[in-house]
């Protein structure tokens, strides 16, 4: 392995209608660094990087792609050979044919995830400071996907083994099978997660919140607009990471996390948490259980070559309700 993956960069989502959609995130505290007709783009307000969500407009809601930035460009010519010499076809978008990013490359991933990798992206003005800007849940910066997949030892071993992420935790069932698994190259909890079920899907994008109280705070603003529906799960705790959490669905129905409070990994003996899939504790600390359309619901992904709707799979693992991940 000769590439450096350093974190999870951005989410590119396909959504209905940019009013509706920008009512909502600006809710949330998100900052809108630009927009057009066609797109918003919103960054946190630690970040530096032009944005980490990019809400297009379009027919469908969908997921375009989920990025992770790489520390050079010679990190992508890297990736590029690798992915290449394993089979897969990728593909290359030149510098200029995005906004406030150079070249990026793009890939469906061992489990059919539109994938994609850059290395430079326009830097903007820093927030953390602004505290007159500061409002809902004061969301500070992207921190990870979550991915539903159909075989999650697949996509496990080849995060693990060819691109070189480590593993914070993870649930295992019958014959210590992995159901689900949290993965990581920034040295927290995770970058990406996997959990099993129908897939390809993209379950959530999670977010960083400053304290836990920006949790509560974002739940009364929601509810006086008149979002109280849109607010799904929590406010609570995880058994997994430990991590407070609150989910949200966005007005097109792709979920949002809203994350704070896990903890650091980046010591070379640090051992992964094993979580057995039978242990209550697993999913919510406090004990309240997720509602079946945390389980049974996620975002549809597109094809990075003919941008069509990716097929979905159902699981490998015997069918019964996922295992909880964050």
């Amino acid at each position: 392995m000769n590439f450096d993956i350093i974190r999870t960069g951005r989410a590119i989502l396909h959504v209905t209608d940019l009013d509706r959609s920008r009512h909502f995130y600006e809710a949330l505290g998100f900052i809108e660094t630009e927009s057009d007709d066609e797109n918003i783009f919103y960054r946190g307000l630690e970040e530096h990087n032009h944005h980490s969500l990019w809400l297009k407009k379009k027919e469908k809601p969908a997921v375009e792609a989920i990025s992770y930035k790489v520390t050079s460009e010679n990190d992508l010519d890297e990736l590029a050979d690798f992915y290449t010499n394993k089979g897969y076809d990728v593909k290359w978008m030149k510098k200029g044919t995005q906004p406030a990013v150079g070249r990026t490359l793009r890939v469906q991933d061992v489990s059919g995830l539109p994938t994609e990798y850059y290395a430079e992206m326009k830097t903007v003005e820093r927030l953390l400071q602004r505290y007159d800007l500061y409002k809902g849940a004061k969301v500070q910066r992207i921190d990870h996907f979550n991915c539903m997949v159909a075989d999650v030892e697949k996509a496990y071993d080849f995060y693990t083994k060819e691109l070189g992420f480590a593993c914070s935790e993870y649930t295992a069932g019958e014959e210590d099978r992995i159901w689900a698994a949290w993965l990581h190259r920034k040295p927290s909890v995770h970058d990406v997660a996997y959990m099993n079920g129908k897939g390809p899907r993209l379950h959530h994008v999670g977010f960083w919140l400053k304290d836990p109280m920006s949790l509560i705070d974002c739940c009364d603003v929601l509810a006086s607009m008149g979002y109280a529906p849109n607010i799904e799960r929590g406010p609570g705790r995880h058994g997994l990471s430990n991590a407070f959490f609150l989910y949200l669905r966005d007005p097109d129905g792709h979920r949002v996390e809203l994350y704070n409070g896990d903890y650091l990994t980046s010591d070379p003996d640090f051992k992964p948490i094993k979580w057995d899939l039978d242990d209550p504790m697993r999913q919510t600390f406090w004990g309240h259980e997720a509602p079946d359309s945390w389980f049974d619901e996620a975002s549809v992904v597109l094809d990075v070559h003919t941008g069509e709707e990716i097929g979905q799979n159902e699981p490998t693992l015997k069918k019964r309700k996922p295992t909880f991940v964050i």
